[in-house]
Protein backbone atom coordinates (compact mmCIF):
# COMPACT_ATOMS: atom_id res chain seq x y z
CA UNK A 1 0.00 0.00 0.00
CA UNK A 2 1.56 3.45 -0.85
CA UNK A 3 2.23 5.63 1.89
CA UNK A 4 -0.05 7.95 1.36
CA UNK A 5 -2.96 5.64 1.08
CA UNK A 6 -2.06 4.29 4.28
CA UNK A 7 -2.01 7.52 6.04
CA UNK A 8 -5.84 8.36 4.34
CA UNK A 9 -7.06 4.83 5.71
CA UNK A 10 -5.94 5.93 9.39
CA UNK A 11 -7.85 9.07 9.12
CA UNK A 12 -8.32 9.47 12.70
CA UNK A 13 -6.02 11.27 14.84
CA UNK A 14 -3.73 9.45 16.98
CA UNK A 15 -1.63 10.50 19.83
CA UNK A 16 1.72 9.73 18.30
CA UNK A 17 1.30 12.14 15.45
CA UNK A 18 1.74 14.51 18.15
CA UNK A 19 5.20 13.40 18.78
CA UNK A 20 7.03 15.99 16.77
CA UNK A 21 5.61 18.69 18.51
CA UNK A 22 6.75 16.94 21.63
CA UNK A 23 10.05 17.40 20.01
CA UNK A 24 9.46 20.74 19.41
CA UNK A 25 8.21 21.52 23.16
CA UNK A 26 11.65 19.34 24.67
CA UNK A 27 13.84 21.91 22.51
CA UNK A 28 12.49 24.83 24.18
CA UNK A 29 13.52 23.44 27.68
CA UNK A 30 17.02 21.33 26.63
CA UNK A 31 18.16 24.20 23.66
CA UNK A 32 17.42 27.31 25.19
CA UNK A 33 20.61 28.78 23.34
CA UNK A 34 19.34 27.37 20.26
CA UNK A 35 16.33 28.53 19.63
CA UNK A 36 17.35 31.25 16.52
CA UNK A 37 18.14 28.63 14.74
CA UNK A 38 15.66 26.06 15.75
CA UNK A 39 12.75 28.95 14.47
CA UNK A 40 14.50 28.91 11.06
CA UNK A 41 14.16 24.98 11.06
CA UNK A 42 10.46 25.01 12.09
CA UNK A 43 9.80 27.81 9.55
CA UNK A 44 11.25 25.19 6.70
CA UNK A 45 9.72 22.60 8.10
CA UNK A 46 6.06 24.74 7.44
CA UNK A 47 7.42 25.50 3.79
CA UNK A 48 8.37 21.97 3.20
CA UNK A 49 4.75 21.09 4.29
CA UNK A 50 3.43 23.20 1.66
CA UNK A 51 5.71 21.49 -1.36
CA UNK A 52 4.36 17.96 0.62
CA UNK A 53 0.99 19.19 -0.39
CA UNK A 54 1.61 19.70 -4.11
CA UNK A 55 4.52 17.09 -5.12
CA UNK A 56 3.87 13.88 -2.84
CA UNK A 57 -0.21 14.47 -2.94
CA UNK A 58 -1.33 16.18 -6.04
CA UNK A 59 1.86 14.84 -8.19
CA UNK A 60 2.67 18.52 -9.48
CA UNK A 61 6.18 18.49 -10.50
CA UNK A 62 8.29 21.99 -9.25
CA UNK A 63 11.36 23.29 -8.96
CA UNK A 64 10.27 26.53 -8.64
CA UNK A 65 8.21 26.72 -5.15
CA UNK A 66 10.37 29.18 -3.58
CA UNK A 67 8.23 31.61 -5.87
CA UNK A 68 5.94 31.64 -2.94
CA UNK A 69 8.38 31.50 -0.26
CA UNK A 70 9.66 34.80 -1.37
CA UNK A 71 7.00 36.51 -2.50
CA UNK A 72 5.49 36.00 1.18
CA UNK A 73 8.86 37.31 2.48
CA UNK A 74 8.94 40.33 0.43
CA UNK A 75 4.94 40.97 1.05
CA UNK A 76 5.58 40.73 4.88
CA UNK A 77 8.26 42.51 5.25
CA UNK A 78 7.31 45.63 2.76
CA UNK A 79 3.80 45.68 4.67
CA UNK A 80 5.97 46.09 7.75
CA UNK A 81 7.50 49.02 6.28
CA UNK A 82 4.72 50.93 4.96
CA UNK A 83 1.70 50.10 6.40
CA UNK A 84 2.06 48.36 10.25
CA UNK A 85 4.17 46.37 11.66
CA UNK A 86 1.40 44.28 13.57
CA UNK A 87 2.69 40.53 12.81
CA UNK A 88 -0.54 38.47 12.47
CA UNK A 89 -1.74 40.64 9.76
CA UNK A 90 1.70 40.72 7.81
CA UNK A 91 1.79 37.22 8.05
CA UNK A 92 -1.97 37.33 6.69
CA UNK A 93 -0.54 39.75 3.69
CA UNK A 94 2.16 37.33 3.27
CA UNK A 95 -0.42 34.30 2.53
CA UNK A 96 -2.51 36.47 0.14
CA UNK A 97 0.45 37.80 -1.80
CA UNK A 98 1.51 34.18 -2.26
CA UNK A 99 -1.88 32.98 -3.32
CA UNK A 100 -2.62 35.63 -5.55
CA UNK A 101 0.92 34.58 -7.21
CA UNK A 102 -0.21 30.78 -6.87
CA UNK A 103 -3.52 31.45 -8.55
CA UNK A 104 -2.01 33.15 -11.50
CA UNK A 105 1.03 30.94 -12.33
CA UNK A 106 -1.31 28.07 -11.60
CA UNK A 107 -3.82 28.97 -14.66
CA UNK A 108 -0.48 28.55 -17.17
CA UNK A 109 1.23 25.66 -15.22
CA UNK A 110 -1.09 23.02 -14.48
CA UNK A 111 -1.89 23.04 -18.24
CA UNK A 112 1.50 21.17 -18.77
CA UNK A 113 3.14 17.95 -17.52
CA UNK A 114 5.89 16.42 -16.91
CA UNK A 115 9.25 18.24 -17.99
CA UNK A 116 7.16 21.45 -19.50
CA UNK A 117 5.57 21.95 -16.16
CA UNK A 118 9.11 21.73 -14.42
CA UNK A 119 10.19 23.96 -16.51
CA UNK A 120 7.40 26.44 -16.57
CA UNK A 121 7.94 26.76 -12.26
CA UNK A 122 11.11 27.30 -12.62
CA UNK A 123 10.55 30.32 -15.14
CA UNK A 124 8.18 31.40 -12.98
CA UNK A 125 10.77 31.93 -10.13
CA UNK A 126 13.01 33.44 -12.43
CA UNK A 127 11.17 36.05 -13.62
CA UNK A 128 9.73 36.96 -9.87
CA UNK A 129 13.48 37.27 -8.28
CA UNK A 130 14.66 39.49 -11.63
CA UNK A 131 11.32 41.48 -10.74
CA UNK A 132 12.22 42.01 -6.69
CA UNK A 133 16.03 42.81 -8.32
CA UNK A 134 14.77 45.18 -10.71
CA UNK A 135 12.09 47.07 -8.28
CA UNK A 136 14.94 48.01 -5.66
CA UNK A 137 13.02 50.87 -4.87
CA UNK A 138 10.41 48.71 -2.84
CA UNK A 139 12.35 45.79 -2.25
CA UNK A 140 15.87 46.87 -2.02
CA UNK A 141 17.41 44.67 -5.09
CA UNK A 142 20.77 43.08 -4.24
CA UNK A 143 20.83 44.74 -0.96
CA UNK A 144 17.80 43.36 0.63
CA UNK A 145 14.93 44.68 2.28
CA UNK A 146 16.25 46.12 5.65
CA UNK A 147 14.99 48.09 7.96
CA UNK A 148 11.58 45.95 9.02
CA UNK A 149 10.83 46.49 11.94
CA UNK A 150 7.95 44.19 13.50
CA UNK A 151 5.92 45.00 16.91
CA UNK A 152 5.19 42.69 19.92
CA UNK A 153 2.94 39.61 18.90
CA UNK A 154 -0.33 40.72 20.29
CA UNK A 155 0.78 43.28 21.81
CA UNK A 156 2.77 41.87 24.01
CA UNK A 157 5.36 38.70 22.88
CA UNK A 158 8.00 40.99 21.85
CA UNK A 159 10.81 39.68 19.40
CA UNK A 160 14.37 39.28 21.77
CA UNK A 161 17.75 38.65 20.78
CA UNK A 162 17.50 35.07 21.76
CA UNK A 163 14.78 34.00 19.77
CA UNK A 164 12.44 32.97 22.39
CA UNK A 165 9.06 34.70 21.03
CA UNK A 166 10.46 33.71 16.82
CA UNK A 167 10.11 30.07 18.64
CA UNK A 168 7.04 30.39 20.52
CA UNK A 169 5.20 31.89 17.53
CA UNK A 170 7.04 30.03 14.68
CA UNK A 171 5.89 26.98 16.76
CA UNK A 172 1.64 28.00 16.93
CA UNK A 173 1.74 28.87 13.03
CA UNK A 174 3.42 25.58 12.13
CA UNK A 175 0.91 23.84 14.64
CA UNK A 176 -1.67 25.77 13.07
CA UNK A 177 -0.41 24.93 9.04
CA UNK A 178 -0.02 21.02 9.85
CA UNK A 179 -3.43 20.73 11.33
CA UNK A 180 -5.30 22.21 8.35
CA UNK A 181 -2.96 20.03 6.19
CA UNK A 182 -3.74 17.13 8.01
CA UNK A 183 -7.61 17.80 7.80
CA UNK A 184 -6.88 18.58 3.96
CA UNK A 185 -5.26 15.37 3.18
CA UNK A 186 -7.85 13.41 5.48
CA UNK A 187 -11.14 14.84 3.27
CA UNK A 188 -12.43 13.61 -0.01
CA UNK A 189 -10.49 17.16 -1.29
CA UNK A 190 -7.70 15.20 -0.60
CA UNK A 191 -8.39 11.84 -1.66
CA UNK A 192 -9.10 13.17 -5.03
CA UNK A 193 -5.84 14.76 -5.58
CA UNK A 194 -4.82 11.34 -4.76
CA UNK A 195 -6.48 10.05 -7.32
CA UNK A 196 -5.58 12.83 -9.57
CA UNK A 197 -1.89 11.83 -9.08
CA UNK A 198 -2.25 8.29 -9.51
CA UNK A 199 -4.75 8.29 -12.48
CA UNK A 200 -5.74 11.73 -13.59
CA UNK A 201 -7.47 10.35 -16.96
CA UNK A 202 -9.98 7.58 -14.69
CA UNK A 203 -10.90 11.12 -12.46
CA UNK A 204 -11.88 12.69 -15.60
CA UNK A 205 -13.90 9.84 -16.64
CA UNK A 206 -15.77 9.90 -13.37
CA UNK A 207 -16.80 13.78 -14.14
CA UNK A 208 -14.20 14.73 -11.25
CA UNK A 209 -12.96 18.74 -11.68
CA UNK A 210 -9.66 17.51 -11.86
CA UNK A 211 -7.61 20.93 -12.94
CA UNK A 212 -9.84 22.68 -10.66
CA UNK A 213 -8.71 20.76 -7.83
CA UNK A 214 -4.92 20.51 -8.68
CA UNK A 215 -5.74 24.79 -8.76
CA UNK A 216 -7.17 24.86 -5.56
CA UNK A 217 -4.17 22.79 -4.05
CA UNK A 218 -1.84 24.29 -5.47
CA UNK A 219 -3.10 27.73 -4.10
CA UNK A 220 -3.46 26.53 -0.67
CA UNK A 221 0.33 25.26 -0.83
CA UNK A 222 1.15 29.03 -2.02
CA UNK A 223 -0.81 30.56 0.78
CA UNK A 224 1.61 28.45 2.88
CA UNK A 225 4.42 28.82 2.05
CA UNK A 226 4.04 32.64 1.82
CA UNK A 227 3.34 32.55 5.37
CA UNK A 228 6.24 30.82 5.72
CA UNK A 229 8.04 33.18 3.81
CA UNK A 230 6.04 36.13 6.18
CA UNK A 231 7.75 34.58 9.17
CA UNK A 232 11.10 34.68 7.67
CA UNK A 233 10.75 38.21 6.93
CA UNK A 234 9.34 38.97 10.47
CA UNK A 235 12.26 36.97 12.42
CA UNK A 236 15.00 37.44 10.63
CA UNK A 237 14.10 41.49 9.89
CA UNK A 238 15.84 40.75 6.62
CA UNK A 239 14.42 39.69 3.19
CA UNK A 240 17.08 38.84 0.07
CA UNK A 241 16.75 37.75 -3.29
CA UNK A 242 17.98 33.83 -1.79
CA UNK A 243 14.32 33.65 -0.90
CA UNK A 244 13.20 33.30 -4.42
CA UNK A 245 15.95 31.34 -5.12
CA UNK A 246 16.10 28.16 -7.41
CA UNK A 247 18.77 26.59 -5.02
CA UNK A 248 16.13 27.25 -1.85
CA UNK A 249 13.55 25.73 -3.82
CA UNK A 250 15.85 22.76 -4.79
CA UNK A 251 16.98 22.01 -0.74
CA UNK A 252 13.32 21.82 0.33
CA UNK A 253 12.90 18.43 -2.68
CA UNK A 254 15.97 17.29 -0.98
CA UNK A 255 14.64 17.49 2.93
CA UNK A 256 11.36 15.80 1.52
CA UNK A 257 13.37 13.21 0.28
CA UNK A 258 15.34 12.53 3.07
CA UNK A 259 12.10 12.88 5.07
CA UNK A 260 9.70 10.81 2.91
CA UNK A 261 7.59 12.23 0.25
CA UNK A 262 3.63 12.35 0.41
CA UNK A 263 4.03 11.46 4.15
CA UNK A 264 2.92 15.09 5.91
CA UNK A 265 6.00 13.86 8.81
CA UNK A 266 8.41 13.79 6.08
CA UNK A 267 8.61 17.39 6.08
CA UNK A 268 9.22 17.82 10.27
CA UNK A 269 12.06 14.68 9.85
CA UNK A 270 13.71 15.91 6.28
CA UNK A 271 14.01 19.60 7.26
CA UNK A 272 15.33 18.73 10.47
CA UNK A 273 17.70 16.72 9.83
CA UNK A 274 18.91 18.59 6.39
CA UNK A 275 19.59 22.08 8.26
CA UNK A 276 21.13 20.11 11.00
CA UNK A 277 23.15 18.17 8.96
CA UNK A 278 23.85 21.40 7.04
CA UNK A 279 24.91 23.16 10.16
CA UNK A 280 26.98 20.84 12.07
CA UNK A 281 28.79 20.19 8.39
CA UNK A 282 29.54 23.60 7.38
CA UNK A 283 31.39 24.33 11.05
CA UNK A 284 33.59 21.24 10.53
CA UNK A 285 34.49 21.51 6.68
CA UNK A 286 33.27 25.35 5.40
CA UNK A 287 34.66 24.73 2.38
CA UNK A 288 33.14 21.02 1.31
CA UNK A 289 30.01 20.97 3.55
CA UNK A 290 28.46 20.50 0.03
CA UNK A 291 30.36 17.50 -0.71
CA UNK A 292 28.84 15.63 2.21
CA UNK A 293 25.42 16.89 1.58
CA UNK A 294 25.07 14.80 -1.77
CA UNK A 295 27.03 12.09 -0.31
CA UNK A 296 24.19 11.59 2.38
CA UNK A 297 21.80 12.58 -0.55
CA UNK A 298 22.86 9.30 -2.58
CA UNK A 299 22.56 7.16 0.37
CA UNK A 300 19.17 8.16 1.11
CA UNK A 301 18.28 7.46 -2.66
CA UNK A 302 20.09 4.03 -2.35
CA UNK A 303 19.42 2.54 0.43
CA UNK A 304 16.70 4.72 2.43
CA UNK A 305 13.77 4.18 0.32
CA UNK A 306 11.03 6.31 1.47
CA UNK A 307 13.77 8.30 3.42
CA UNK A 308 13.68 8.28 7.28
CA UNK A 309 10.03 7.08 7.61
CA UNK A 310 10.50 4.67 5.49
CA UNK A 311 13.73 2.97 7.30
CA UNK A 312 11.54 3.63 10.20
CA UNK A 313 8.31 1.91 8.72
CA UNK A 314 10.87 -1.21 7.38
CA UNK A 315 12.16 -1.58 11.18
CA UNK A 316 8.95 -1.52 12.60
CA UNK A 317 7.76 -4.30 10.39
CA UNK A 318 10.88 -6.54 10.90
CA UNK A 319 10.45 -5.89 14.45
CA UNK A 320 7.09 -7.37 14.19
CA UNK A 321 8.06 -9.83 12.00
CA UNK A 322 10.85 -11.60 14.69
CA UNK A 323 8.00 -10.68 17.86
CA UNK A 324 5.31 -12.35 15.52
CA UNK A 325 7.64 -15.55 14.92
CA UNK A 326 8.90 -15.74 18.32
CA UNK A 327 5.95 -16.30 20.01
Amino acid sequence: MHPVDRLIASHRLRIVEFTPFVVVAAVWFLFDDQLAFASQVLITILFALSLDLVLGFAGIVTLGHAAFFGTGAYAAGIYAIHVSPEPLSGLLVAGAAAGAVGLASGFVILRTHGLTQLMLTLAIAALLGEAANKASFLTGGNDGLQGIEISPVLGIFRFDLYGRTAYLYSAAVLFCGWFFLRRLVHSPFGRSLIGTRENAARMHAIGAPVRQRLLMAYTIAAVIAGAAGGMLAQTTQFVGLGTLGFERSGELVIMLVFGGIGRLYGAFAGAALYMIAQDQMAKHDPVFWNFWIGLLLVLVVLFARGGVLGLCDRATQAVRSVWTRSR
